[in-house]
């Protein structure tokens, strides 16, 4: 009877807190990968909370959670690319028709460059710029998430939104063509 005790205060407490994790994990994930995988993701982050309910922090549940819905999406990210390099010895075997791409994802001009600055930082700046901006995390709870100290956080949450500032900064002026003065004679005698 012990025994059912237990698993009635486990799934009480799980259904408790799913209801929480459930949205932001889904926006979490959403902006890493296609919506598909995302779901999927979500699937795998929530089967481990439940297999690990007992170690989930009961005051930093969510980005307890996050950390592990990041290393459930690299496990998903890795067997695409395992299934990927698959697909491409298939096809120097087999090679498929020609195909027509699909249509644009449609963002406009500023989400083209902030997702071309982010794709410049490393994969640690750029995840910490995220979970920061995205995810509205604090440095502590970022530290929880990639299982740094909270100081650490906070200097290179610091370093990657400089970097990033002067990326999109550059990238503006690239676009612009200069501030439009240079070749400018007004008020002057030839």
């Amino acid at each position: 009877m012990p025994d059912d005790v237990s698993a009635a205060e486990r799934r009480t407490r799980f259904e408790a807190l799913a209801p929480e994790l459930i949205e932001p994990l889904r926006r979490f994930l959403v902006r890493r990968t296609d919506p598909a995988t995302a779901d999927d993701v979500l699937a795998d982050t929530l089967l481990v909370c439940w297999r690990r309910l007992d170690d989930v922090p009961v005051d930093a549940a969510l980005p307890w959670a996050y950390g592990v819905a990041r290393n459930c999406l690299a496990n998903a990210q890795r067997g695409s690319r395992r299934q990927d390099r698959l697909a491409a010895k298939v096809a120097t075997v087999d090679p498929p028709a020609v195909t027509v791409p699909g249509p644009d994802a449609g963002g406009g001009r500023h989400e083209e460059r902030l997702e071309e600055a982010l794709a410049q930082l490393t994969a640690t700046e750029a995840e910490l710029v995220r979970l920061w901006a995205w995810e509205q995390l604090t440095p502590a709870e970022i530290a929880t998430v990639l299982g740094l100290t909270p100081n650490a956080v906070s200097i290179r949450l610091h370093r990657a939104r400089e970097k990033l500032k002067e990326l999109l900064r550059k990238d503006g002026r690239k676009d612009d063509g200069g501030s439009g003065h240079e070749e400018s004679r007004e008020g002057r005698a030839p």
